[in-house]
Order: C-alpha cells, then structure tokens, then sequence
C-alpha cells in the first residue's frame, strides 16, 4: 500500500468521507489497495477487506478482455484522465449502471489509477420511463383514428398524423411544410389568420365554428364537412395549437337522408289524416254499438257478481263441515235412546254430553263460515288454551266416525301426551275438516293414518289417506277458494275447505304441506307452534 497517500491527513480524511466510490488501484497488482467506505457499500461488500479478497477481480457487469483492458490503460496513462459509462455489478451479482473516471496517479515510484464510480441508475430509469412514454404517445398520436394537427403561433404546420395525411390527401412529410391556412378553404382563408391571432391570444380548449357547418380543404381543393376541436400546449415558452379534425362526410350524408325520409313520412301524416278523416263516421258508429256492448256486459257481469254471492252464501250453508257435527248428534241421540235402565245413566250423560259439544261446535263453525270476511280483515284471532292432545284427536275422530265407507279405519299414532298450549278450537276444526277430506276422497276398505308428535314447542300432525290424489297441476291452486281438483268434480264439495283450513292455520301461526300422488294418496302435515306451559 503506498504510504505517500496518507502522509497529509487532510487528504485521508478527504479520501475515507468521500461520497460514493472511490478507489486506488494498482496497475502493477492489477486489482484495488484501498477502498472508502461509501465504496465497498455501494457495491454490496461487508469490508474494505471482502472486497480486496474478492478472487473475481472485476467490478464491471462484464469483465474486459486482455485487448480492451490494454487499450483503457494506455489511453488513460495518455491522457491522465478518461471517463465512460459503464454497467457494473455488486458482490450479489446485481448489476447497475455508472459513469466510471479514472485519474492516473505515481505514488512511491508505482502506477496507480484512481478510481470514481457515481451511480447513474435512476437517471437510466429515468431514461427508459420517458422512452416508454414518449413511444406510447407516438403510438397513440400515429394510430389516432382522427386528424391531428399541430401549429406553431405562427400558423406553421408542425406536426400531422397519418390520419390528417389521408383526410388531407398530402403526400407523408408534405402538411410540415404548410400553413394551416392551407387546411382552410378559399372563403374563409383571408380571414382565418385573424382568428388565430385571436386564439393565440386567449388560449383555450373548445370546439370550433359553435352552430356553424365547418369544412376543410384537401390538397386537391376540394372540400369536406369536419368537426374541429382545438387545444394548446407551451413548449419552451412556445405556444403551440392542436387541431383535431373528424371528417363528418358519412354523418352529413346520414342527416340529409333523416330529411328526406322526414319529409316521407310528413306526407304519408297527411294522408294518414285524411284516410282517419274519412273513417270517422265508421268508428263513431263502432264506439256506439261498443257503448251498446258495454252496458250489455255491464248487466253480466252484475249477474255473476250476484250468482257469486249466491254461490259462497250456499258454499256456507252445505259445507260438509256442518254435516259432520250434526252426524255426531245424531248418533249420540240414536244411542241414548238404547241406555233405558238406569245403570246406563252415565253412557248417556256421555252422549247428552257429546250432543251439547257438536252444537256448540256447529254453532262454531256456522259463525266462522259466515264471518270469513271478519278472518280476512284480521278481526279474529286465536286464543290458546290448555289441549289434551289425546282427547281432542278421539273427539275429532268420533266426529268424522259417519263419514266412514265400509272397511275404512282410521289409525292414531302419538309420541307423546303431555298438555299443549293453543287454540283447541281452531285445532279441532281443522283436524276434522283434513280426516273429514281423507275419508271423503279414499274408497272402501282403505286406512287413513293420523300421526302426532311434538317438540321444541312444534306440533306436527299428519293425515295420510290411500285416495284418489291430486295431480300437481291441481295442487298448485287446492288453497283458492271454490276451488275442486279435476278428479274430485262428481264428489260432493264446495271448494272451501282447505282455503278455510290455510286461514285458520295463519291464525295458529303455522303451515300446511302436502304431498299427493294420483290413485296412491295424500299426505297432509300441519306444523303448529305452541307455547309451553306445562307449570300453569
């Protein structure tokens, strides 16, 4: 290492602070003897040390041949001094631009070079980035699908697109070399120049020729409607205009012909006029034998209003859920006609029982079915009461106990008996109207399956029925009022029940399924929430 470098300590501290890299290398070595710190931690090195020991001893991204390394030295021992740009590399094999100088130095009798390295990689980013940029708006100003001029405040043309070329019909190269004056057609061109000025003057992006037809010239005088918009930009403290020009020839050619075909129809109007002039007297006698038709179907439909009301008046009154209580008084009185001795005095408090509760509930439903419209206001509501699940089920089975056909039985089947909380009342009405259904639509000796089970404060009932089934296509309207499937018409009915039913369960605040096969069954679940108040 030489030992005139350090013998003044102003240039050792100089040396060791300098910014960046700076190096001492010896020619006769052939590598580096001294280092700074900025320099080895610019090229990635731990030490001075790591670097002197690096067995690669190259700093450059590719090393120099014998030839090219002979050539720098001598030219830099010429000289004295040389710099060049060059793409170096670090200890992790990153490489990076910089401008690298070498100074010839003798110290002690031996050659060295002193080496500085200044780190240019943002300015060749910079450099690529505004290549990029520049190349995009080349690309966008060559490829732009309309005209686009550009003049100096002299009216110079200097810049054009190939789009303006064509629109123009100006050979490439030749538009740089006019006026803009020469775009503009003769008429206008004497005073085209003030209007420039104007521009210039008071720069601004607009449209040109507001509520005006605009033309322009092309090179062989001829003349093509445009629309121009104008822009501005300062380069050097030069203004500069923009034009961009749109040849509207196909929008003009389309606007002339939107005329002609308004002028068409603005005659057909006339004699569609006069065509509706002459039938006036043949539609006022239609509006009048319409009027005639009006009233007539007015009437009709007055009439089928009130057979309507006939209808659900006698839908209400023959209802099979009238005919079934009656039945159970009925039987109750035929039996206790037969209890004539006095042992048998409590089987017919039983029935004289069952009697008073099939009036009460006939007199139930007969106030329900006339105050279906009182349901559909919302002025009923269910009023829960303590139910004995079992009970209820025996007392709606003996209700329906007439309806059975010969060898039909009826199976229950519950899977628990603790008291529930709600509407018995509503509950019973629709349990008999659904057996009263499956019974009703099943043949001889065939079973109907009642089943019940409860929890989590949810009672389901099921009614499966081996009868006639309803088709899907029916079962899409079974809750409509009057409404009968297809195969049940020669069956006695009103439509009415299961609408009925759907209303009482909205009052329980439950849901009905159903799922039916023709000639197979029905099954009906009903799903009914219930309170818990097994500790009243």
């Amino acid at each position: 290492m030489p030992t005139n470098l350090y013998r003044n300590p102003l240039t050792e501290i100089l040396f060791e602070q300098a910014p960046g890299f700076v190096g001492l290398y010896d020619l006769a070595q052939g590598w580096f003897t001294h280092v700074n710190p900025a320099g080895y931690q610019l090229l990635g090195y731990p030490s001075a040390q790591a670097l002197y020991d690096d067995p690669a001893r190259t700093l450059r991204a590719r090393q120099l041949t014998a030839e090219e390394w002979a050539l720098l030295r001598e030219r830099v021992l010429r000289e004295g001094r040389h710099s060049l740009e060059a793409e170096m590399r670090r200890q992790s094999g990153e490489t990076f631009w910089a401008q690298l100088e070498l100074t010839s130095l003798a110290l002690d009798g031996h050659d060295y070079f002193l080496v500085r390295l200044t780190d240019t990689e943002r300015l060749h980013a910079a450099e690529r980035r505004l290549a990029q940029s520049v190349g995009r708006f080349e690309a966008v100003f060559a490829h732009a699908t309309i005209g686009i001029v550009v003049c100096n405040r002299q009216g110079d043309i200097v810049l054009a697109n190939e789009q303006a070329y064509r629109q123009f019909g100006y050979p490439a190269g030749e538009l740089t070399s006019q006026g803009i004056e020469a775009l503009v057609p003769e008429a206008v061109a004497h005073h085209h120049a003030n209007l420039r000025a104007s521009f210039s003057a008071h720069p601004q992006v607009r449209s040109m020729g507001v509520n005006r037809d605009l033309t322009a010239r092309r090179r062989d005088g001829s003349e093509f409607p445009v629309e121009v918009s104008l822009s501005h930009f300062k380069l050097d403290e030069e203004l500069f205009v923009v034009a961009y020009i749109i040849d509207i020839t196909f929008k003009k050619d389309a606007e002339r012909e939107l005329i002609t075909q308004r002028q068409r129809v603005e005659r057909l109007n006339t004699e569609l006029e006069q065509k509706v002039a002459d039938r006036t007297h043949t539609l006022e006698t239609t509006l009048a034998q319409l009027e005639l038709r009006t009233r007539e179907l007015t009437q009709a439909l007055a009439a089928e209003q009130e057979l309507g009301e006939l209808k659900s008046r006698f839908v209400s009154m023959a209802s099979h859920e009238f005919r079934t209580p009656l039945t159970g008084v009925l039987t109750s009185a035929a039996l206790i006609e037969k209890y004539t001795t006095t042992e048998q005095q409590d089987k017919r408090l039983r029935h004289l029982e069952r009697i008073r509760t099939s009036v009460k509930h006939l007199t139930d439903i007969l106030e329900e079915f006339l105050s279906v419209g009182r349901i559909e206001e919302g002025r009923v509501q269910a009023h829960p009461t303590r139910v004995e699940l079992p009970l209820l089920l025996r007392e709606a089975l003996a209700d329906v106990q007439s309806l059975r056909k010969p060898g039909q039985r009826l199976e229950t089947q519950l899977d628990a008996t603790e008291p529930l909380w709600l509407d018995a009342s509503l509950l019973r009405k629709v349990l008999v109207n659904v057996l009263g259904n499956a019974l009703k639509y099943s043949g001889e000796n065939t079973t109907v399956t009642v089943r019940a089970t409860w929890a989590m404060r949810q009672l389901t009932l099921s009614v499966e029925d081996q009868g006639i089934g309803i088709s899907a296509e029916d079962q899409e309207h079974l809750f409509e009022r009057f409404f009968r499937a297809r195969n049940a018409t020669n069956l006695p009915g009103t439509g009415l029940g299961l609408y009925i039913i759907a209303r009482y369960l909205d009052l329980l605040g439950g849901t009905i399924a159903l799922h039916s096969e023709l000639n197979v069954g029905t099954t009906v679940t009903l799903t009914i929430p219930y309170a818990d108040h097994s500790t009243d």
